[in-house]
């Protein structure tokens, strides 16, 4: 950015804080200053870039967020990190790739101040790692020196959730009509499903989709640690994480939200990703007749229940592997592993449903639908609890045996 922008830029600042202009609400207002200040400013016309150019540049470093505005718009962008100033990715269609903008340090600690700005949320030395969502629903991860070597790390997930129902999952390939189908059939009856993969592979855009499934006379509460989920239902409470402030205190965790929303008359909960010891507190509300979902980080449906197995012990040491089995057994009906693939296809790749049974403190699970390239093919799994699926009239024991 030449000498002469930036003294534009300047120049429009000034005249936003005197005219009391709201650069992130009159964006129009704010292009026909920056058309105006450039028109009278021959050295910044004289730049490469065309008169547009500069005014979308000019207002996107005001209003938005910069050189990586035209990014955050890019449809086909999914998501954006900074390893070094020099150094910045995108991901498209899954897979990664080197872009031409450059930024300075101190130009990418004045992106991370203004994104944290709206979330009310911050980054220091005392706290070096912060978790915030943007405007437009994308999910901000920032880790800054000395934790990082040098410079610091970005990450922006954009919240591009394009197939919000399981049928727009169909149509892009993410599973067939018939697994969908069975999916959908198992959220209308009250089955406690887990959604698990690696990271980009889809669990938050599937697991939107099956919450979206819910009977429409039931009350919903997601928890969230940052608002993902965007779910099509008309009851609905969502709620998110909050870190302490400068004190060390009011600090909310995932353990306190799932037994407030235990108070709040839910029909189903929801947990947007279970990664430490709230998965016991999930556990627990699952098991007493609360139906709900999640997501996990796994390789496998059988990884899945691993985890779930062990997360439970870091809440305390009196939870043990003989408490844990038996009501993860209980608790836990489908486990659902979705996988990004080499080509930048995410897919549902299992589809397993526990026993309800346990032995040597390890819950059983039985394949229902695995992916063998073409289609599904069909596991030794039986239909988990078909006595729900018959109380709802659905004649699934056409597809599985009971």
């Amino acid at each position: 950015m030449s000498g002469a922008v930036g003294e534009v830029i300047q120049e429009v600042r000034t005249r936003v804080r005197t005219g009391g202009i709201s650069p992130h609400e009159e964006v129009i207002e704010l292009r026909h200053m920056v058309e105006d200040i450039l028109s009278q400013s021959t050295s910044a016309a004289s730049d490469n870039e065309s008169p547009q150019e500069l005014v979308e540049q000019i207002a996107n470093h005001i209003s938005g967020f910069g050189l990586l505005q035209p990014l955050l718009d890019d449809p086909s962008v999914e998501e954006i990190w900074i390893n070094e100033p020099g150094r910045i990715f995108v991901a498209r269609n899954g897979k990664s790739e080197l872009t031409s903008v450059i930024l300075s340090d101190v130009e990418v600690r004045g992106l991370v101040e203004r994104m944290l700005a709206s979330s009310g949320r911050r980054v220091d030395l005392s706290n070096p790692f912060v978790d915030a969502t943007l405007p437009d629903g994308s999910r901000l991860h920032v880790a800054i020196p000395d934790i990082t070597r040098k410079h610091w790390s970005v990450n922006i997930r954009k919240f591009i959730m394009g197939s919000k129902s399981l049928e727009g999952l169909v149509s892009v390939g993410t599973l067939t009509d018939q697994a969908a189908a069975f999916l959908q059939a198992c959220v209308v009856s009250g089955l406690n499903i887990v959604v698990a993969g690696a990271t980009q592979a889809g669990k938050t855009t599937l697991l939107n989709a099956l919450v979206s499934e819910t009977p429409l006379s039931q009350r919903v509460i997601t928890i969230e640690e940052v608002f993902e989920l965007q779910p099509r239902v008309p009851d609905l409470i969502q709620m998110q994480t909050r870190g302490p402030n400068l004190q060390g205190d009011g600090e909310i965790t995932l353990r306190q939200l799932i037994k407030e929303a235990l108070r709040m008359r839910p029909s189903r909960i929801i947990i947007g990703e279970v990664r430490q010891a709230e998965a016991l507190d999930l556990l627990l509300a699952l098991n007493s007749g609360l139906p709900g979902m999640g997501t996990l980080h796994a390789n496998s449906a059988r990884d899945a229940i691993t985890k779930l197995q062990t997360l439970p012990l870091l809440a305390g040491e009196n939870i043990s592997h003989k408490f844990i089995a038996p009501t993860v057994a209980s608790a836990i009906d489908l486990i659902v592993h979705v996988s990004l693939d080499s080509h930048g296809v995410r897919r549902v790749k299992e589809v397993a449903a526990l026993t309800g049974r346990y032995e040597n403190d390890r819950a059983e699970i039985e394949t229902l639908w695995q992916w063998n390239g073409t289609d599904y093919e069909r596991g030794i799994g039986s239909l988990p609890h078909p006595e729900k699926f018959s109380a709802i009239g659905l004649p699934l024991t056409t597809w599985f045996r009971p």
